[in-house]
């Protein structure tokens, strides 16, 4: 009885590595897709920008433009949803009189192409080049929030910005997956390692990090550690008491803090 309970345990351990290992996409990313001839509805001026990166993948984006912007904010969304919703949130920060440009990620709305980190990190960079044809360097600002905050934080290390703004961004995808399943081989198994904390050491430009101490989804203490990782002498790390992944956004000690960064 004891042998075939092992025996069991065992191959329940193996069946669950393997749904991992083949189902991971569908746990780090959630995607909504849209029809290619939606329309997109904002409060806020905008164009809808198509940007070719390969005969069979293109990127889907929205910049949003004030009359006489202080710069661009270049922002990478998080991994749930598409342009319908993040285009509501990120119109916001046109009150700072910054435009605003912000893409979907392979797979998200009306944008396509087979996913690998390395191409997702490609395409940050194209989105990069195509708003520094429009906007001098120091007047572009990277924003990322939670997975976004890996695109921006390796735009930043590889460009030269004004500001890196991260909202509740993890150390590594890896650490995000060891602390929701500690028993799994992590770094073995996973195809997407989103490591932020190599990233921000790297990045010349004044760094702000945002985080919730009531963050269920990317603990505080990812994010303390990435701070640990940064340049600390040129990056702020910015608690906010009482906020969640969510809503951190609500909280007025955010919206004094990005007021002042955005002056």
């Amino acid at each position: 009885m004891f042998k075939k309970t092992v025996i069991f345990l065992i191959a329940l351990y193996v069946l669950i590595l393997l749904g991992f290992y083949f189902f991971q996409e569908n746990i780090i990313f959630r995607p909504e897709k849209t029809s290619k001839n939606y329309e997109y509805t904002f409060d806020k001026d905008f164009e809808e920008i198509n940007l070719e990166i390969s005969p069979d993948a293109f990127l889907n984006a929205v910049h949003f433009k004030v009359s006489k912007p202080k710069g661009l904010l270049l922002y990478f969304h998080g991994n749930k949803g598409n342009l319908i919703r993040w285009g509501n949130i990120v119109e916001t920060f046109t009150d700072y009189d910054y435009d605003v440009f912000v893409m979907d990620y392979r797979g998200y709305g009306k944008s396509k192409g087979k996913k690998t980190e390395e191409k997702m990190y490609s395409d940050a960079q194209a989105c990069y080049d195509y708003v520094s044809k429009l906007y001098e360097e120091p007047k572009i600002v990277v924003y990322g929030r939670s997975l976004g905050g890996t695109f921006a934080t390796f735009v930043a290390s590889q460009n030269n910005p004004k500001q890196l703004i991260l909202e509740a961004t993890f150390y590594s995808m890896t650490e995000v997956i060891y602390d929701k399943f500690p028993i799994l081989p992590y770094s073995e198994l996973l195809r997407f390692k989103f490591e932020t904390d190599k990233f921000i050491g790297q990045v010349k430009a004044p760094i702000v990090i945002f985080h919730g101490n009531e963050d269920r989804l990317v603990p505080i203490e990812l994010g303390k550690r990435l701070f640990e990782k940064s340049n600390k002498a040129n990056t702020e790390f910015i608690e906010i008491e009482g906020a969640t992944h969510h809503n951190i956004s609500e909280f007025q000690v955010y919206r004094n803090n990005l007021q002042n960064i955005l002056k």
